[in-house]
This record gives C-alpha cells, sequence and structure tokens, in this order.
C-alpha cells in the first residue's frame, strides 16, 4: 500500500511545477513517507522543521479558533504547505511561485489516502 502511495506522490511531485518535496511524517517530525527532487532544501526536510508545525497546530488551537486545517508559509524562496491529518502531518516544499491551490486540491485528494498510515502510526 505504501509502494503505491509513493508513486503517486511521484507522479504529483513532477505534475505540479515549482513542487519539491512531499513529506509524510509523525507528530514528531519524524518521516515516514518522503518523495523529493534535487531541487528540495534540505532544512526542510529535517525533523527538527517538521515537528514544528504539529506544535503550532495545537497552540493556534488554543485561540479559541478550533482545529486547524492547515497552514501555508509564505518565505522569500520557498513556499511550505502543511496539512494536520492526526496523527500524520503532510508537508509539501516547493518554490515561492508554486500554484498553491493545485496544492491545497492535492492535500484534500490525499486525505482518503493516509487512512492506511494513520492506522499504523496509530498502533
Amino acid at each position: 500500500m505504501s509502494e503505491d502511495l509513493k508513486k503517486y506522490l511521484y507522479r504529483q511531485l513532477s505534475s505540479i511545477k515549482g513542487l519539491y518535496a512531499i513529506v509524510v511524517s509523525d507528530r514528531d517530525g519524524v518521516p515516514i513517507l518522503k518523495v523529493a527532487n534535487e531541487k528540495a532544501p534540505e532544512f526542510a526536510l529535517r525533523s527538527g522543521f517538521l515537528s514544528t508545525f504539529p506544535l503550532a497546530s495545537d497552540l493556534s488551537g488554543k485561540l479559541g479558533f478550533g482545529k486547524n486545517e492547515f497552514f501555508i508559509c509564505f518565505y522569500n524562496n520557498h513556499t511550505i504547505v502543511h496539512f494536520n491529518r492526526q496523527p500524520l502531518t503532510v508537508s509539501f516544499i516547493a518554490c515561492s511561485t508554486v500554484n498553491t491551490g493545485l496544492i491545497l486540491n492535492l492535500g484534500a485528494e490525499l486525505k482518503n489516502s493516509l487512512d492506511g498510515l494513520k492506522q499504523i502510526v496509530k498502533d
């Protein structure tokens, strides 16, 4: 199952212009599934960076707005979109000019595909 998901993610990686990496990680930022090309920045693939989103997500939920679905972070050279798929986090690392709408659509498509991985991480 995870091989099929990995192949699907590689196809999506090459179909969205400017998308450098897709990382599925656990709550601690440990990558479970990672697809990346040579342009992916190394810092964004480290567990130290990936683990900051679940913490920020929890803290933002305490503001009274409820549980968030995703964060979009714009930097000078990169755009990073994190999806909250508890207990998983899906991170998309891309260039600053990427079509963010395509990434949001892909994140919504992946929601059901991650059910198998969620069960593995929960157990």
